[in-house]
């Protein structure tokens, strides 16, 4: 007999794209936008022809970072999901090559309300749904409740066609319980799309989320901008996306300075393979913790 276990198993080639900001600061909301579509596509189009069956982008990744500003222009760059212009325009990219796709962008609910989101696509081109980025920093050069009510819709998780996807956005990384709601809710893989400069960040980057991948059993993602962004300069964003497997081995990793398309295969099997070896999810004592909501 012909022993086939190795065309069941669950290969997914995942991709990100990290990149610098593409217009000047003085440019207008649309401009901005025109620019970092442009200047995604030739990687969307690359990730496609090369297999890549789940892509995702970094935060907010329409613009540039603009939030250690507090200036009412950027409202502008908000738009509505799934129903404006760049939601719409990936899921046609989904539907092309047959790619799940996760879109950060800057979300309007209505005029005034203004959320960091990650639209979630399905292979097929189909909306599944968003997350939006629940916990919202506020201290020098991230001034992001001025821009950010914080996100109301939990800790979903979408089933697609190739596997379950969680989001976690940027300052998320720092709090472990939502990173354990994710896996509790199904997720395979977590991407964590951000915005981070160098300094005591870069250790937390190289450490927080293989101890999320460890700590559930799960695949993280994690994609950053690159460069520094005039006229704020708020520091170096330094790149250095990654993706880290269940055991907490950071297995492909992209270039501190550069646009770059990052890819990997993941063997989805680990996932089983690694909680059933640590049995964390058995082990919890969700009993023990009500001090986690009480205090």
């Amino acid at each position: 007999m012909t022993n086939n276990n190795s065309e069941n198993k669950r290969k997914v080639r995942v991709g990100l794209i990290q990149m610098a900001n593409k217009a000047p600061t003085e440019a207008s909301c649309e401009e901005h936008r025109k620019a970092m579509i442009e200047a995604h596509i030739p990687l969307i189009e690359k990730a496609g022809q090369q297999g890549v069956q789940m892509l995702c982008f970094q935060e907010v990744f329409t613009g540039p970072y603009f939030c250690p500003s507090q200036e009412t222009k950027w409202y502008g760059l908000a738009e509505a999901i799934p129903d404006g212009p760049t939601t719409k325009m990936m899921q046609e990219y989904a539907k092309k090559y047959q790619m799940v796709i996760v879109v950060p962008i800057y979300e309007e609910e209505m005029t005034g309300v203004y959320y960091n989101t990650a639209a979630v696509i399905d292979a097929d081109g189909t909306y599944l749904g968003k997350y939006r980025k629940n916990h919202i920093p506020q201290v020098k050069g991230f001034w992001e409740k001025f821009f950010f009510k914080p996100g109301n819709l939990g800790y979903p998780v979408f089933k697609t066609r190739y596997g379950n996807v969680g989001v976690y956005i940027c300052y998320d990384r720092h709090f472990p319980d939502g990173a354990r709601c994710l896996g509790l809710n199904g997720a395979e893989i977590v991407f964590n799309p951000s915005a981070t400069v160098a300094g005591l960040s870069e250790y937390l980057w190289r450490v927080e989320q293989p101890a999320h991948a460890v700590a559930n059993g799960y695949y993280v993602a994690a994609i950053n901008r690159v460069g520094s962004e005039a006229p704020w300069n708020i520091g170096e964003f330094y790149g250095q996306s990654y993706i880290v497997n269940p055991r907490g081995e950071i297995i492909a990793q992209a270039s501190r300075d550069k646009d770059e398309l990052l890819m990997a295969d993941l063997d989805f099997d680990m996932i089983k393979e690694v909680r059933d070896l640590w049995q964390f999810y058995r082990d919890r004592r969700p009993e023990t913790y009500k001090e986690l909501v009480s205090l």
